[in-house]
């Protein structure tokens, strides 16, 4: 029985949420379509530029992504105390951005003046806001409402393109938020449609190399901040380096279809969050397969469990196995 979205998502415990969405219909949300032969790989840009459009918009920031032939992976950071810091007037801007907006928060931003009721009603439309730029239903929602309605118009037809709902997993600790945005960043190369990280089209792996080969790292996904510190700036307590020789490194094994052991010695990163190479390559091809709910050290699905009045804690016996 599906679990109700704010039943899932619990910001006191975890930020960071994999979020996956698949097409219904028979023909592919990108890729060929064997029967009639017709291409639609020119819509992973469609995803790929909606996709970081939003991000550049709402509180939430994109870890890691992939665009696939009929489904996306989503790793996303909610940035909550963004959207508490932001003012009234940033709110609203932000959101026209996205919507059109009601006849008072149009009134307050054209300088017009508000009596004391409409200032009743419109701060109470703030806060809605507020609420929804750090919302992952929303993300996803606006994401995937607008690829649906332009894939209807060029298949001329009307009805569901993607599956009812979303998936929606917390990576509640570093160990399960690494394996999944390598999980991601791999899926390309696990379904034989690229080589190499650096040739996956439409994924933030790409973007990243890219970026790197530059010297930086790139301003629509969540940068990388370094080794994990008690009081460290907003970013992704890895090091860009570690995680692309650990992707390249996953990759070639999963790539050759060795059964594989990596010496830990080459992998520093999977020594900092203990995971051993043989649990590393189980994660980083079957993560979705693994796990089909919150993802997180037993210690982490505790706190989470209790925060959201959960007796039942999902994917235990797997995390104890795979991430202890």
């Amino acid at each position: 029985m599906a679990i109700a979205r704010k039943r899932q998502v619990s910001l006191v415990d975890t930020k960071y949420y994999h979020c996956i969405s698949r097409c219904v219909r028979r023909a592919f949300l990108c890729g060929v379509d064997n029967f009639t032969n017709q291409s639609y790989e020119h819509r992973r840009e469609w995803v790929e530029s909606k996709l970081l459009a939003l991000a550049n918009v709402f509180c939430i920031d994109v870890c890691a992504y992939a665009v696939m032939s009929n489904h996306t992976h989503l790793v996303l950071y909610v940035d909550d105390k963004k959207a508490k810091r932001l003012t009234d007037k940033a709110i609203i801007q932000r959101w026209h951005r996205l919507c059109k907006g009601t006849v008072l928060t149009n009134k307050y931003l054209q300088g017009e003046e508000l009596s004391k009721i409409e200032w009743l009603f419109l701060n109470e439309t703030i806060s809605e806001y507020r609420e929804r730029l750090a919302n992952i239903s929303w993300f996803m929602r606006l994401l995937n409402e607008d690829i649906a309605r332009r894939a209807n118009k060029e298949d001329n037809c009307t009805g569901r393109f993607w599956e009812g709902r979303f998936k929606s997993q917390a990576l509640l600790d570093e160990a399960a938020l690494i394996a999944c945005m390598a999980y991601v960043d791999l899926n390309p190369i696990r379904a034989k449609a690229a080589a190499t990280p650096e040739t996956s089209d439409h994924t933030s792996v790409k973007i990243r190399i890219e970026s790197a080969t530059a010297g930086k790292q790139p301003k629509q996904l969540l940068r990388f901040s370094g080794k994990p510190k008690k009081q460290m700036a907003k970013g992704l307590p890895f090091e860009l380096k570690s995680y692309l020789e650990l992707v390249e490194l996953t990759g070639r094994c999963i790539r050759e279809g060795k059964a594989g052991y990596i010496e830990s010695s080459t992998l520093p990163l999977l020594q900092r969050v203990n995971i051993t190479p043989e649990n590393w390559l189980k994660l980083t091809t079957q993560f979705s397969r693994v796990f089909h709910g919150a993802v997180g050290r037993p210690a982490s699905h505790e706190g989470y469990c209790e925060h959201l009045n959960r007796k039942r804690r999902a994917n235990v016996s797997n995390c104890e196995k795979l991430l202890a």
